[in-house]
């Protein structure tokens, strides 16, 4: 079983417009409504690639419940193991532009977290780390959680014995790679704000300098980039892809956690992962992926060894 634990969980609604233009009316063509943050997405991921997944973290309120309601909907869903607190879960909106491809992303803070709520979700993380071959730990803080949680999940998941992934962003980031997770997957502007370097091999290897075991760096269009203690790569799709890349860093890690518990080499986990990210960015919403086409580019996706650094 692979946990996933997102403690900033979210309702997300992706709307497509012909065209979005400033200070103007839009008429929405499509609207879609599913259950959202990063690790939700990882663990539908997850479960569409076969592997069993539990979801943990917070969800309140009625958009709480319409989360999970959409949770228990999906035809092969992740098990629900989230805390319920009195705050109202947030929702995040993705303004497709269709005449451009580009989405813009509007994304409300989460529900305030009071310390009893953090206490109870402790003991439910203790719980689950039993039962799991792999945990990752993804996306913002929701307010009210001091910005050390990731380092602190990070040093229980050790103590458990569990290899821990993390995929967040600034303070929570940096101290949190401090605690020295398995992976981290920071994506190119998470690295630099990290790092103060805007070139990825140089920064990826900053980052595992400051406690990764592996850093594992998204790009984008171009793929990723990976420092390891077995060698560094970079790997690349075929060619760029036009889409909504809502969710494409997400697949990336389910691509990584899932190779890790089949214990494929760095290569094959690489090709996974950056197959997975440019197949969801050719699904209409996030925590998707277009099957066909992640079966058309795994095979032709490039994964190049670079050399150590000195």
């Amino acid at each position: 079983m692979i946990l996933t634990v997102t403690l900033n969980t979210a309702l997300d609604l992706t709307y497509a417009v012909p065209a979005l233009v400033p200070h103007t009316v839009h008429r929405v063509r499509e609207s879609v409504e599913h259950p959202g943050g990063k690790g939700v997405n990882v663990a539908r991921v997850l479960r569409a690639l076969g592997h069993d997944s539990v979801m943990t973290g917070f969800v309140g309120g009625a958009t709480g419940a319409a989360l999970r309601e959409r949770i228990a909907a999906l035809p092969h869903r992740p098990a629900d193991a989230f805390v319920e607190v009195a705050g109202a879960t947030r929702r995040t909106v993705a303004v497709v532009d269709r005449a451009t491809g580009d989405t813009t992303q509007f994304n409300e803070p989460g529900p305030h977290i009071g310390p009893g709520e953090w206490a109870a979700f402790l003991d439910r993380y203790a719980e689950l780390l039993h039962g799991a071959d792999a945990v990752a730990l993804c996306g913002s803080l929701p307010p009210g959680i001091h910005v050390g949680a990731y380092a602190e999940l990070v040093r229980l998941a050790r103590s458990a014995g569990v290899p821990a992934l993390l995929d967040t962003s600034g303070e929570p980031l940096r101290r949190g790679i401090a605690a020295r997770p398995d992976l981290v997957k920071p994506n190119a502007d998470e690295l630099a704000r990290l790092t103060g370097s805007r070139e990825p091999l140089r920064a990826t290897r900053d980052a595992r300098r400051r406690g990764a075991h592996a850093v594992v760096a998204s790009l984008g269009p171009d793929g990723l980039v990976a420092v390891t203690p077995d060698g560094t790569w970079r790997a690349a799709p075929p060619a760029p892809v036009r889409g909504n890349p809502t969710g494409a860093g997400d697949s990336a890690v389910a691509g990584l956690l899932s190779g890790f518990v089949e214990r494929l080499d760095w290569p094959g986990r690489l090709a996974r992962a950056t197959a997975l990210a440019t197949a969801t960015v050719l699904a209409p919403t996030a925590g998707e992926f277009d099957p066909a086409a992640y079966g058309e580019l795994l095979p032709r996706v490039t994964v190049e060894q670079l050399p150590s650094a000195a």
